[in-house]
Formats: structure tokens, C-alpha cells, sequence
């Protein structure tokens, strides 16, 4: 089904009862909502999938769809679910309103999630814009009647504001109630590195999500069989060749916090990561940076 992305004026009586809720600015932890962690939402690859992601483990379920016009909204497209989610926890730890339909800016959006701020990237902003509103997902993920089938996009809808030269000005956008839920939900949120940004795969930007959803700060780490994570990872290419990416991660040591090993026995090999020990010192100037840069004018 063909669906194209919608503009309207923010004016209808269901719109009119939700409250906006202007982004806060500045530095502000950065923040990952655990399900989309540790399931398969999104397309890991660069070029355009519209092939669906069809997923079953156990009583969970998972469909989601994309249109040929846009494509499957990626893992990149998701950093501004995570600029979302950062909005929104840190307004609810301070005790402040939060609303689904929120007012920000791209150059704000695109500061946060360490884009540049040029041209193309505002044309790249509203490309994954369009991905996200044009997305439809389907889970039985936090759905108390398992029959009963929740279908939303990741974005309601989302409107854009022009200076008098056309240039972008400010965004406004609706968040699905599936995924709000689960951001206010203290359980189902964890911090993450803001190194996050920095990662340029697709399979190693997913790989550090479910890593930092399974292993947290484990003292022990925690492994997976390669074909459970190729299964969890959604991917469309075949077990051999998600092997041999993950391997060269591996080799690379890419990604934040953690050390990643592989485990072979019984002819079948297991991804292992520990995470790295806390400097306490490097910590506490993390923590003076980012303070220092919020008093900044």
C-alpha cells in the first residue's frame, strides 16, 4: 500500500489536545528506548530497503513496512528517535510537562545527533523525516492482548516552518503513543555514549544497542550465538556474510564501552563483550565538559 507522508496544519481536534512541548537546549545525556534496542525496527543498510522485516521469537512479533517512495526508515534515521527520547527524559526528571507533539529546530536536531548543519543535511534531515512518518510498524511489544494488532509510524506526522528566503526554520512533530509510552517509562530507557553518533555501519551501530541492552555494565560481559543475532538483526543478507561483518567489527573494536570477542566451540561461534573498566577521573571531566559547555552562552 502506497501511503504518502503528511503536512497538515496541526489544527484538528485531536491535535488541539495535545500540549507542545518546546525542545530543552544544549548538551543533555543522550537516551535509547530499550525496545528498539533489542529488536529488529529498523533498515541497517545505507541503500533503500522496502522488502518488510517479518520477525517471530516466542510470543514476540514484529512487522514492519515501508513504501518504494521513501524506503524503510534506518538505524540512522532512529538518532532522532533518540534525540526524542533525550528531550523527553531529561524534561521528566525535572519535574516538566512533556507532550507527543514536540517544537524544536533542524539545526538543533542535527547539532545533537553530531551531523554538520549544511544544505544536504537538511535535505537528509527531512528525507529520514519522511522514512520515519511513512514506516508502519505492527508488534505484540507491550500489547497486554496478544491478538491484538498495534500498528502506528515512528513519526504521526511532522510539519516544517520557512523563513521568507525558504529556509528552514523549525519543525514540529508528533510522536506514535507506543513509543512515547515507552520513553516516560523509567524501566525502559538507558543511557548510552554519546560515541554513539560517531558509528558509521549500520550493523555496528545495531550491534552497540543490543550490546549496551544485554550487557549494561555487567562485570562478567555476555555473549550470543552469531545465528541468534542474525536472526535479531532483521538484516536480508545471509547468515555467511553477517558473519564475516561481524568478525571484522570484532577486529575493529568500533564500538564504545565494550571489548567483543568470539567464541568458537562445537562448530559454532559466539559474539562475547565485556564492558571496559570506568576511569573515575575520565568520568568526573566528562562530567565538568558537559556542565561547563551548558553555562555557555
Amino acid at each position: 500500500m502506497h501511503r504518502q507522508p503528511v503536512f497538515p496544519d496541526m489544527t484538528s481536534a485531536d491535535r488541539g489536545q495535545l500540549d507542545l512541548f518546546r525542545s530543552i537546549p544544549g548538551p543533555i545525556a543522550a537516551r535509547d528506548a530499550q525496545d528498539l534496542m533489542a529488536w529488529p525496527f529498523f533498515s541497517l543498510a545505507k541503500s533503500r530497503r522496502t522488502a518488510p522485516i517479518d520477525f517471530r521469537m516466542g510470543a514476540t512479533w514484529i512487522s514492519v513496512e515501508a513504501v518504494p517512495e521513501h524506503g524503510m526508515a534506518t538505524i540512522w534515521d532512529a538518532d532522532i528517535l533518540i534525540w526524542a527520547a533525550s528531550q523527553l527524559v531529561e524534561a521528566r526528571d525535572a519535574a516538566r510537562p512533556t507532550s507527543r507533539l514536540m517544537a524544536t529546530t533542524p539545526h538543533e536536531i542535527l547539532t545533537y545527533i553530531g551531523r554538520g548543519t549544511g544544505r544536504d543535511n537538511y535535505d537528509r534531515l527531512k528525507a529520514a523525516l519522511d522514512r520515519l512518518q511513512s514506516t508502519t510498524v505492527a508488534t505484540s511489544i507491550r500489547q497486554q492482548h496478544q491478538r491484538r494488532r498495534h500498528r502506528f509510524s515512528w513519526i504521526n506526522e511532522w510539519k516544517e516552518r520557512l523563513d521568507p528566503a525558504g529556509r528552514p526554520r523549525g519543525i514540529k512533530l508528533i510522536l506514535p503513543d507506543w513509543f512515547y509510552a515507552g520513553v516516560l517509562d523509567r524501566s525502559l530507557v538507558l543511557t548510552i555514549d554519546r560515541a554513539y553518533f560517531g558509528l558509521t555501519g549500520g550493523l555496528e551501530r545495531w550491534l552497540y544497542r543490543i550490546v549496551r541492552k544485554h550487557g549494561g555494565r555487567q562485570s562478567g560481559g555476555w555473549s550470543f550465538d552469531f545465528a541468534h543475532l542474525h536472526l535479531k538483526s532483521g538484516v536480508l543478507s545471509p547468515l555467511k556474510r553477517f558473519a564475516f561483518e561481524l568478525r571484522g567489527i570484532v577486529r575493529r573494536q568500533p564500538l564504545p564501552g565494550y571489548t567483543l570477542s568470539i567464541e568458537r566451540a562445537f562448530g559454532r561461534e559466539r559474539l562475547t563483550f565485556v564492558p571496559l573498566p570506568i576511569d573515575s577521573f575520565d568520568a568526573a571531566m566528562r562530567r565538568l565538559r558537559l556542565r561547563d559547555e551548558g553555562a555557555r552562552p
